[in-house]
């Protein structure tokens, strides 16, 4: 009989693995061999869980996606849920420690790259995107017309993406995404009315 959840469990090493290589050698050099190494399995599991490279890639996008929705849905737990709280949860989402280690931030930007040649990864973007500006809209919608809002989401959603993306590749990450951070909020709260 199989034992319950070890398959969940070697899933999430391979996604890990895949991370790290990721994170190590980019998308491009990342191969079947130096993923199962990395996770210690063998190369044929790969296929088997998840069909090949191109799925296991796809489920390591899927799997920073859903950390960065888990990491808003608690922090705005932990508020009165007001506009003002939520596009600070938002922001605070995309600045986590997590998004700001080298791991994550070396991962997104190799699927970033890859996804204006990779229609799995394209959809995947443009789902993270979607769902960036659909959180944000309504969000400011609470205090504005339609259209404000729409044109607020987008300005926010644009700023957040700019200031990680330069955090990312500054000199100093660290600083910068703290900085990046502070003037994405400034910014966001600068649109809601007074």
């Amino acid at each position: 009989m199989p034992i319950v959840g070890v398959e969940e469990k070697r899933k999430q090493q391979l996604i890990d693995a895949a991370l790290a290589s990721i994170a190590e050698l980019g998308l491009q050099k990342t191969t079947i061999i130096s993923i199962s190494q990395r996770a210690g399995m063998s190369s044929g599991i790969i296929s088997h869980y998840f069909g090949g490279k191109q799925g296991l890639v796809e489920a390591a996008l899927r799997h920073l996606l859903d950390k960065l929705g888990r990491s808003f849905l608690e922090k705005i737990q932990q508020t009165d849920g007001s506009a003002k709280a939520r596009i600070l949860c938002i922001i605070e989402a995309n600045f986590t420690e997590f998004q700001r280690s080298e791991l994550a931030a070396r991962t997104w930007l190799s699927f970033w790259a890859r996804s204006m040649h990779e229609p799995g990864l394209k959809r995947l973007q443009q789902i993270n995107n979607s769902r960036l500006c659909s959180n944000l809209r309504y969000a400011y919608a609470q205090s504005m017309s339609r259209e404000e809002a729409q044109d607020a989401a987008r300005q926010t959603a644009a700023m957040i993406d700019g200031f990680w993306l330069r955090s990312a590749l500054s000199i100093d990450p660290d600083e910068n995404f703290a900085a990046g951070e502070t003037l994405c909020k400034a910014f966001a709260l600068s649109l809601l009315p007074h």
